[in-house]
């Protein structure tokens, strides 16, 4: 089932719910993907990988937002966005722990040879493109800073 259908199906079950939270979620997503098909190039679908950056970035807005809020102590508006985040990570494929990111790293740095500082950009970009989908760019720079540490 397509995205966008399986977001329409659970928009009519937040609705029936009455769950604002989940609805204004579904929503945000319904919105990004008409956005995404409209613009120049675009295609009538979505490929995978396209959703799958949507969503991410989706996530990292929300997850943003709320830690703003939290720093200067609203609490009450930072809850909905995590709860939203909550939301729409249902709609990602399952993201990898710290631990496996830390091993597809260490791997990518022995097999090229890397070392020091400087290597990290090439070290990120060969990462990010094995890792795509799968783990958020932040996890993989903390990663890496701490490998070449």
């Amino acid at each position: 089932m397509s995205l966008e259908k399986n977001i329409m199906d659970h928009m009519k079950e937040a609705m029936k719910a009455k769950d604002t939270i989940a609805l204004e979620a579904l929503r945000a997503i319904k919105s990004a993907i008409i956005l995404a098909k409209t613009e120049a190039g675009a295609g009538d679908e979505l490929s995978a990988e396209d959703e799958i950056k949507m969503l991410q970035r989706l996530v990292k807005q929300r997850k943003d937002s709320a830690t703003i809020y939290t720093e200067q102590g609203r609490a009450d508006l930072a809850e909905p966005e995590l709860a939203q985040v909550a939301v729409i990570e249902k709609f990602l494929p399952a993201q990898l722990t710290e631990a496996e990111v830390e091993v597809v790293v260490a791997k990518i740095i022995t097999d090229n040879g890397f070392s020091g500082m400087a290597a990290m950009g090439q070290i990120m970009g060969l990462a990010s493109k094995e890792l795509a989908g799968k783990t958020d760019g932040k996890t993989i720079s903390n990663v890496v800073k701490k490998l070449l540490a």
